[in-house]
């Protein structure tokens, strides 16, 4: 079973960027959607984008769209999440999640979850 592993969290000022990795400790993303989430604290986990497997289809939820990317890398199996143009409001941990299925739009088919890299950005 493929456990997640998210790095790339830190704290970042207003405006600036980060790049997220997952890699799939215990297992390979190997046929499996990928999806990134986020929760802040006191609010619901928000399902924030997603690459298929062959990685020719991607969702994006509407705040991040034109600024997060969403991309993987068969050859290192990774994915990564690049955020730009960051705001306080994106602040959360985000969560690495994988899809026992090559592609979904359903947030409830990414069972297999990471425990989460911080991000914060600051005013």
């Amino acid at each position: 079973q493929v456990r997640p592993v998210e790095s790339g969290g830190g704290l970042v000022q207003a405006g600036g960027s980060l790049r997220l990795a997952c890699l799939p400790s215990g297992g390979t993303f190997n046929g499996h959607a990928v999806g990134w989430f986020r929760q802040a604290p006191g609010k619901d986990r928000d399902f924030v984008a997603a690459i298929s497997w062959s990685g020719g289809d991607t969702y994006y939820e509407h705040s991040v769209k034109g600024r997060f990317t969403v991309s993987r890398d068969h050859a290192v199996d990774r994915v990564y999440l690049q955020m730009n143009s960051l705001n306080p409001e994106d602040t959360a941990t985000y969560i690495c999640a994988a899809a026992p299925a090559p592609w979904s739009l359903n947030a409830y088919e990414y069972e297999f979850r990471g425990q989460g890299t911080q991000v914060t950005v600051s005013s």
